[in-house]
């Protein structure tokens, strides 16, 4: 295992890639030693651990999680992604936290891991609504727009008035994917 951890490692993208489905095949064992990993100094050396980590079909979220709070964004951003291929809801609050992280790739990621914890996602999301940027709006509208859960609809429908294009367009969004697109006017 040392050997394709060296690999992980070695600073040649290609190699690292080589590596992770092999670590894999090594199943639950592998798990260790990348958790051990993502505590390195050096930042590439933690983003090649989640990397490898999001790639193990029986990673616990809560492994995830805590690399969401890592002082750089790009070891950020890749426990967002590897939170999309694991969705769970105990993740939803640093989610949340993450929308407004000051890399926006990061945020987006956030976003787009709320979307596919779906429904438990949904109050976290409209309560971010009340006080929260315009930029952490948007990425939580859009996020409510793809879980397609009627609870939301009051909020589209406040947000089709809004003065920013984007929240209007993903308020329209969410409204079209419940089927709730029709405009009706009072004769």
């Amino acid at each position: 295992m040392q050997d394709l951890l060296n690999e992980l490692t070695s600073g040649d993208d290609t190699r690292a890639e080589e590596a992770i489905p092999a670590l894999v095949e090594l199943g639950a064992a592998a798990i260790p030693s990348l958790l051990d990993l993502t505590r390195a100094k050096d930042v590439d050396s933690r983003w090649w651990a989640v990397r490898a980590l999001a790639a193990f079909p029986d990673v616990q979220p809560e492994d995830l999680i805590p690399l969401l709070r890592d002082s750089s964004p790009e070891v950020r951003s890749a426990a967002a992604l590897a939170l999309c291929n694991h969705p769970h809801e105990s993740a939803i609050s640093e989610l949340i936290r993450l929308l407004s992280d000051e890399d926006s790739l990061t945020a987006g990621l956030a976003g787009n891991a709320l979307a596919l914890i779906g429904a438990p996602s949904v109050s976290s999301l409209l309560d971010v609504m009340e006080n929260s940027t315009a930029g952490v709006k948007i990425l939580a509208l859009r996020a409510l727009a793809e879980i397609r859960d009627h609870r939301a609809i009051p909020l589209m429908m406040k947000c089709m008035g809004d003065e920013s294009a984007l929240l209007r367009y993903w308020a329209q969004e969410g409204l079209t994917r419940l089927g709730l697109d029709m405009v009706y006017v009072k004769p």
